[in-house]
């Protein structure tokens, strides 16, 4: 629990999937296995036709993996390298550097598919890349622990990575470097901007915003009415409990920092502070 909460649900996915994949994937299903079914639906295709009528796959091949060490490397370098960056920049804007530099490899797949053909990708590769390098973009001379070598620093020890990509391009090992080059490119834009100021949380909140909605009104559905009360509009209630109010949203600042907060927390906060 220690882990940020990003991080620690997409670990826990990833593994689950995994796990689910281990134990039942070898069943046969009309002549092929399970883990085949999934892997042909929801693994990223470059082929234009493919990709863009089903665009789920931009996001569902970040939760495959093709095996127990391909799994093991991209979640240790999420958690070794993510926690600090998530930390730093908050959930919601770690999770559009996340799935937007996972996106974003697999559209420069796209853009060189025709270069290096279009098999089927999967593993969470790409969007780790983007973490990686937003944490070198942040944390440059952070020394980075490698077998059998000294502390490296991390803008060596990325910049080292990048560049075996790079060279391996076309090697036909089946490894999809060309994700891993977009993916570091987006999470190179992302984080550069996010330290410029731009909010990157603000791509996150419409979404929250639907499920929050949405949420509520499905409780609203389930809760009895009580014929006894009634519905006031156009009034304005005095609250007394603006204090208590106050000392919630700065407790959630010390937890998440005040990217945490969601836009009405944000303006409640504007209006305390005046009045205090």
């Amino acid at each position: 629990m220690r882990i940020p909460p990003v991080i620690r649900t997409i670990i826990a996915i990833n593994v689950i999937i995994f796990i689910f994949q281990a134990i039942i994937g070898n069943i046969q299903v009309g002549g092929q296995s399970l883990n085949r079914i999934i892997v042909n639906y929801l693994a990223f295709d470059p082929s234009l036709g493919t990709a863009f009528t089903q665009p789920w796959r931009f996001v569902t091949y970040m939760f495959l993996h093709g095996g127990g060490f391909h799994l093991l490397f991209n979640m240790l370098w999420l958690w070794w390298l993510g926690r600090s960056v998530e930390e730093a920049i908050g959930p919601r804007s770690f999770s559009v550097l996340f799935f937007g530099a996972g996106i974003g490899g697999a559209f420069f797949h796209i853009m060189f598919s025709f270069l290096y053909g279009t098999t089927l990708v999967i593993g969470a590769s790409g969007a780790v890349f983007g973490v990686m390098v937003a944490f070198a973009y942040m944390y440059p001379r952070a020394p980075i622990m490698l077998i059998f070598l000294p502390p490296i620093e991390a803008r060596f020890v990325i910049a080292g990575l990048i560049a075996f990509d790079v060279l391996f391009i076309g090697a036909g090992d089946g490894v999809a470097r060309l994700v891993h080059l977009g993916g570091a490119g987006i999470g190179y834009l992302l984080i550069k901007a996010h330290m410029q100021g731009h909010d990157l949380s603000k791509y996150i909140r419409p979404i929250e915003r639907l499920w929050t909605e949405s949420s509520k009104e499905k409780k609203k559905k389930n809760r009895p009415r009580n014929k006894k009360m009634y519905s006031v509009s156009d009034v304005e209630i005095v609250e007394e409990t603006d204090q208590s109010e106050l000392d919630q949203i700065l407790e959630k600042i010390s937890k998440e920092g005040y990217d945490g907060l969601t836009a009405e927390e944000k303006r409640k906060l504007f209006e305390l502070s005046k009045r205090n």
